[in-house]
């Protein structure tokens, strides 16, 4: 496999980051493929695109599968760009290599190389035992390893990526004194969450916002924000539902909460060493932690969700003591913040329960990463670390 960076590219070739970037837009289309990566394909040939793919749902063609089928006898001597490592071993679907390979395909240009074990470079070498040019286009991998975070981060540290939602008014407030808290933010900004769950593997919650608010913490379809072109690309996806996570330390959670009873799996982590034999419901799994502080191990349901669900993104929309408890233990790499232009008033319920602050070095730092006006509430994007 060659690397080359764009400056390298010569004036044969000066088309190759055009259908590359193409590829990364295909596979940012798609919410979720979890536990797969978002793969985007297209085939080019003579620098006319003949073919183009994504990878919409598991269990479904793979993205060079796609684009394959669309450019037909004419992938023969053509130069197909992915964002991702084409796969070399079989799993709910065949080898993508040997459906190049097959293919007649010439060049395979990728992005970045698969962190899967499974992968991890064997694809690049089946087809180049095959005959098949394989480049590396360098200036595109960060590119495709951010539509993939989660799916990096889960191969590379055993964790998913932790993606925590919040929402307040102008002066820091989540919800009146006495609690009261619907709606704070607008249509939009509700419909905007819906998207975020639904590109979620895993809600996660706490008990707290269970007794209290008793979420059903679901897609709901309707609501979603999105276009019709949106709506046709992840058409197998709007009616997923993400995984649902209840952190519990207790166990007080009751067998009549609608997080149970909305359909999709539940899973319960607890401290509680009372829960064998003890059932919430069919579709709910409770899991023994260790703690942390008295606390349910944070760090331990990651890496659970990690290895044992295959979870690459989670969504965090958990009341101010869960949610002070994740970014005090580090473990949040994306906050997603919503305002409203309303004041709620300084005995209104804070955003966060985090104390003990002694001097400004001791806060933990966000880089703002993206601003923007949904209908009359502004959402920030931020990222861990300045």
């Amino acid at each position: 496999m060659k690397s080359v960076p764009n400056t390298q590219l010569g004036t044969l070739v000066a088309d190759w980051p055009i259908h590359m970037q193409r590829a990364i837009e295909l596979s940012s289309s798609v919410w979720t493929a979890t536990p797969n990566p978002r793969v985007g394909c297209v085939i080019a040939k003579h620098g006319a695109i003949i073919g183009e793919g994504w990878h919409a749902a598991p269990g479904q063609a793979h993205a060079e599968v796609v684009a394959l089928d669309k450019a037909g006898e004419s992938a023969k001597a053509a130069t197909a760009f992915v964002s991702l490592e084409p796969c070399s071993h079989t799993g709910r679907t065949g080898p993508c290599c040997e459906s190049l390979i097959a293919s007649g395909i010439q060049q395979v240009v990728i992005a970045a190389l698969d962190p899967n074990p499974a992968v991890a470079g064997s694809g690049v070498e089946q087809m180049e035992r095959a005959g098949i040019e394989v480049y590396h286009m360098v200036d595109f991998e960060q590119k495709a390893r951010s539509v993939n975070a989660g799916y990096f981060k889960r191969r590379e540290e055993g964790l998913p990526f932790v993606r925590l939602k919040l929402a307040m008014s102008l002066d820091g407030r989540t919800a009146l004194a006495d609690g009261r808290s619907k709606w704070i933010t607008g249509t939009a900004a509700r419909g905007d969450v819906q998207r975020l769950r639904a590109s979620a593997s895993a809600v996660i919650t706490g008990i707290n916002t269970v007794l209290i608010d008793d979420p059903f913490l679901t897609v709901r379809s309707s609501d979603l924000s999105i276009s019709d072109e949106e709506r046709k690309l992840n058409a197998t996806l709007i009616e997923r539902q993400p995984l649902r996570v209840i952190i519990d330390s207790q166990l007080q959670t009751p067998g009549t909460a609608r997080i149970l009873n909305s359909g999709g799996l539940v899973k319960v982590y607890t401290l509680n060493e009372d829960f064998i034999g003890k059932a919430l419901a069919d579709n709910v799994e409770i899991i023994q932690t260790g703690s942390c502080n008295k606390r349910v191990n944070l760090q331990f349901v990651l890496e659970s969700l990690a290895s044992d669900f295959s979870c690459n993104e989670v969504l965090i929309e958990a009341g101010p003591s869960l949610s002070g408890a994740f970014i005090e233990t580090g473990l949040v790499d994306e906050l997603i913040l919503y305002i409203a232009p309303k004041i709620l008033g300084s005995d209104g319920k804070p955003l966060l329960a985090i104390t003990g602050l002694q001097s400004l070095d001791e806060c933990q730092g966000f880089s703002v990463q993206k601003l923007t006006k949904i209908g009359e509430d502004i959402k920030l994007t931020l990222r861990a670390g300045q």
